[in-house]
């Protein structure tokens, strides 16, 4: 499968600040220890399951499976760098439309930058690739790349709108409990 980096699919960026500062928070641990019932919490009714794995080489992974828009889109996210204050992760997506299944490539980043006054700001990108699987599938159904991102953008902008302030107040509650885990 070949992924067409030289086009975008969609992309949307939306931040959220929280009360806790930069050096607190690790989103690389908060994201591999997710639990599903707080993945779930992050972004209802869209978010139905979340866990972690491994790739054969022992990468790790992130398995989220949600709705965007009419599609269920099955993510497998290798981890491409995780830090406390960033993360990037690449997945080949299965997408299961009203149509049929395809693929695209989504590049996901989960980004803390420390603000004014002791506080931070997450920042959640997605980015969208078309794979050479995605382009024949939107030709065999009659669709133009224009009016596939542009539904792409319209779901995916909208889904992440409304996951990034749940995200960030889930990091930020992650890091309240471990400073009192340490202070206890």
């Amino acid at each position: 499968m070949q992924v067409l980096t030289d086009k975008i699919l969609s992309q949307a960026a939306f931040s959220a600040e929280i009360d806790v500062p930069l050096a607190s928070i690790d989103i690389g641990e908060w994201l591999f220890s997710l639990p599903e019932a707080e993945y779930q919490r992050c972004c209802p009714p869209d978010h139905i399951a979340a866990g972690v794995t491994t790739t054969d080489d022992g990468r790790r992974m992130s398995i989220n499976v949600e709705m965007i828009g009419t599609g269920l889109v099955v993510q497998h996210y290798i981890a491409e760098e995780v830090t406390p204050s960033y993360c990037r992760m690449n997945s080949i997506s299965d997408v299961f439309t009203p149509a049929g299944r395809t693929q695209v490539n989504v590049i996901w980043e989960l980004i803390g930058e420390a603000i004014e006054g002791g506080r931070t700001r997450y920042t959640n990108r997605v980015t969208s690739h078309p794979t050479d699987a995605f382009m024949r599938f939107i030709a065999e159904h009659g669709q133009t790349f224009e009016q596939a991102a542009a539904a792409r953008q319209a779901a995916g902008g909208d889904h992440n709108r409304r996951e990034t302030p749940l995200f960030a107040a889930s990091i930020a509650r992650r890091a309240a409990a471990r400073q009192q885990n340490k202070a206890a």
